[in-house]
């Protein structure tokens, strides 16, 4: 179980997040939804230790940022460098970094478990070209893999699908289903409020307060929606 109490985040004297609480059970898919500047990715960034907060996240009992080996993250798509020259092949081998250490050569296993990585994302054939010269999509679906041959039980997106193609959208949701078959936990930033929601077995919505959470039909009411956007959903999706 991932448990997040009175989680509590400042920027110079500015509340981002304040007093969260929450949890989420093993093998879930959560979504994590709120406007923009509602603490979406300062949530994510908390859990990982990223930023200083106050409260405690807990994963099977124990402090989530003394198990960060067992954690995969895919950070917003603004927040690379995709000028940095590193082929597909290389960005996908460091998530084996902790298993190969820094400047070691990558074991038969590690190299195998990148392989299927990135044919599981069909990138496997693009693994010489640089990650710069990819699309959008394609770019995404690099990280996946990294994601995927770190072998992670937790694993956290922030915003996956921005700038996406319904392709890499579709793949990514499929292997999105087969980690959860495999017991994996997902929590994933997600700006969609309405075509993709049925994938998520619990959603978080947050206004840096935690408005409200639970299964679809708990989260997504009129009266949440307004809370956290100003507005009702049927406003929203107009």
């Amino acid at each position: 179980m991932l448990e997040i109490q009175n989680l509590s985040v400042s920027y110079r004297g500015s509340i981002a997040l304040q007093n969260i609480n929450c949890c989420f059970a093993q093998g879930e898919m959560v979504g994590i939804l709120g406007p923009n500047g509602a603490g979406k990715s300062t949530l994510i960034k908390a859990m990982l230790g990223l930023l200083q907060s106050l409260g405690q996240i807990l994963w099977q009992g124990r402090p989530l940022k003394r198990q960060l080996a067992r954690v995969a993250y895919v950070p917003q798509r603004s927040q690379i460098d995709w000028d940095y020259p590193i082929t597909v092949w290389n960005v996908a081998m460091m998530g084996r970094t902790i298993e190969t250490g820094l400047f070691q050569r990558p074991s038969r296993e590690s190299e195998e478990l990148v392989k299927a990585a990135l044919e599981r994302v069909g990138m496997y054939d693009l693994r010489n070209c640089p990650i710069g010269e990819l699309s959008g999509g394609q770019q995404q679906r690099v990280f996946l893999a990294r994601a995927l041959a770190k072998q992670a039980d937790l694993f956290l997106f922030d915003e996956p699908f921005v700038g996406v193609d319904r392709r890499t959208e579709q793949i990514m949701f499929d292997i999105f289903h087969e980690l959860k078959e495999q017991k994996k936990t997902l929590i994933i930033v997600n700006h969609d409020l309405q075509e993709t929601l049925h994938h998520y077995d619990r959603l978080v919505l947050l206004n840096r307060r935690l408005i409200a959470w639970g299964d679809r039909a708990t989260v997504m009411t009129n009266e949440n929606i307004a809370r956290a956007y100003g507005v009702p959903l049927n406003l929203l999706a107009a």
